[in-house]
C-alpha cells in the first residue's frame, strides 16, 4: 500500500519539480514519443523501472517446464501481480523474413505484445542481433574483421544492409495504437561493442567505422523511411573509464539514451567485485549523462539462475538505489538452466518480492503515467 501511495504522490508532482528537459534527437519526433521522453525524464526523480527480455512471450512453470505463448502471463507477474514496467524484445531473423525472431518468437507475437505494454504505459526497446550483410550465412556472433567496412566499400553489401534496414522499418512501422499511430520504441542497436564477441564489436571495427555504422543506421530509419516514434539508445558492454565508454559514442546528435549492459557471474565469490564494478560504472555514466543531456539505463543485466537469494536487494538494489536511472532490464527466462527472473517457488522470489514493494522500483502499475 505504501508502495502505491508514495507514487500516486509522486505522479501528482512530478510536473512541478522535474527540470525542464530538451527534446528527442529526432526534430520530427511524434507527438507521443516527444510525451514518452519528457515522462522518461520526470520519472527518473521517482524511480527506477525493472524490465525484462522477452518477458510476455515465454517462461517457467513451478516445475522448470517451460510455459510458451500463454496470454496475460509473465514470470515476473506471477511472483509479484504485476508486470514489469519494461519489456524488450529482439529482431533477429526479421532480416530473412522469418515468422519467427531468433529466439522463436513470432513476430506477430511481438507486435501484439508491444501493443499491450504501451497500453498497460510501459516501456519497449528493441535490439536487433542481425547476421551479417557480407556474408548473411553468419551469425551476430560470428567472428567477421572488417565487417563494417566491407558494407561500405561493397555496393553490394550495402544494398543488402539497406533491404535488411528496410525489414525493420516495415515492422516498426506496423507498430500502431488503438487509434492508428506509431508507438513509440527505444531502438537499441549494435550494443556490446566494447567486447568483441558481435561483428560490430572493438575487436573487429574501428572507433569511427562503429560510428558511420551507428550514424548511417538512424538516418536511414529517420530520414530515408521517415519513422520518427524511435528513441535511440547507445549501449556499451563493460567499460573501464568515460574516455573507454566514449571512445565509439557516435555523436549527441543521434542519441537519446545511454546505458551499459553487464552481468554477474562466478556469484557468490563475485559478489563485492560485481557491486564495485557497476556502482563504479553507474557512477561515471551518471557523469558523462550530466554532461551530455542524456537518459540513463542499465539495458541488460542479471545473473543466471539467480543463485544469490537476496541478489535483488543486497547486490543489485544497495548498489543502484541513489541512482537516476531510467530503467534496468534483466535478460530472459528462456530455459531451466538460463533464466533471470524468479519463477513461482524459486528460492529468490521472496527477495524478489521485497524489491518489488521498495518505493522507488517501478513496475507496470507503477508507470501508468508515461500513457
Amino acid at each position: 500500500m505504501y508502495k502505491r501511495l508514495f507514487f500516486l504522490i509522486g505522479t501528482l508532482t512530478i510536473h512541478f519539480s522535474g527540470i525542464s528537459q530538451s527534446a528527442p534527437i529526432d526534430a520530427k519526433a511524434t507527438l507521443a514519443t516527444r510525451h514518452l521522453y519528457q515522462q522518461l525524464w520526470k520519472l527518473r526523480q521517482k524511480g527506477i523501472m525493472f524490465g525484462q527480455q522477452d518477458a510476455l512471450a515465454y517462461g517457467l512453470n513451478a516445475d522448470k517446464t517451460r510455459w510458451i505463448g500463454d496470454a496475460n502471463r509473465s514470470d515476473v507477474k506471477t511472483v509479484t501481480g504485476d508486470f514489469p514496467a519494461v519489456i524488450g524484445y529482439d529482431l533477429g531473423k526479421i532480416e530473412f523474413d522469418s515468422v519467427r525472431n531468433l529466439d522463436g518468437v513470432p513476430f506477430s507475437k511481438i507486435r501484439q505484445d508491444i501493443q499491450k505494454t504501451h497500453q498497460r504505459g510501459g516501456l519497449n526497446t528493441i535490439s536487433w542481433h542481425l547476421n551479417n550483410p557480407t556474408d548473411p550465412n553468419k551469425t551476430s556472433w560470428d567472428k567477421a574483421d572488417s565487417t563494417i567496412a566491407k558494407i561500405f566499400s561493397d555496393p553490394k553489401a550495402l544494398q543488402t544492409y539497406n533491404s535488411w534496414l528496410d525489414k525493420v522499418a516495415n515492422f516498426l512501422a506496423s507498430l500502431k495504437d488503438t487509434k492508428g499511430q506509431p508507438i513509440p520504441v527505444l531502438f537499441r542497436p549494435f550494443h556490446e561493442h566494447t567486447g568483441s564477441w558481435f561483428w560490430w564489436g572493438a575487436g573487429f571495427c574501428s572507433p569511427e567505422q562503429y560510428k558511420k555504422v551507428w550514424r548511417y543506421t538512424v538516418s536511414y530509419l529517420k530520414d530515408t523511411k521517415g519513422l520518427h516514434h524511435l528513441l535511440y539508445a547507445y549501449s556499451t558492454d563493460r567499460f573501464e573509464s568515460e574516455a573507454h565508454y566514449l571512445e565509439r559514442y557516435p555523436g549527441d546528435d543521434v542519441v537519446d539514451l545511454i546505458g551499459f549492459d553487464y552481468y554477474h557471474r562466478d556469484a557468490p565469490q563475485s559478489n563485492d567485485e560485481f557491486k564495485k564494478q557497476l556502482s563504479r560504472m553507474v557512477h561515471t555514466l551518471e557523469e558523462i549523462a550530466n554532461k551530455k543531456h542524456k537518459l540513463t539505463a542499465i539495458t541488460e543485466m542479471g545473473l543466471e539462475q539467480i543463485t544469490v537469494d537476496n541478489w535483488w536487494t543486497f547486490i543489485v538494489w544497495e548498489t543502484i538505489k541513489d541512482s537516476h536511472l531510467s530503467y534496468m532490464l534483466v535478460w530472459r527466462n528462456g530455459r531451466p538452466d538460463h533464466f533471470y527472473s524468479p519463477y513461482q517457488g524459486h528460492t529468490s522470489a521472496p527477495d524478489f518480492i521485497k524489491f518489488y514493494n521498495l518505493p522507488q522500483t517501478l513496475f507496470s502499475k507503477d508507470v501508468k503515467v508515461l500513457k
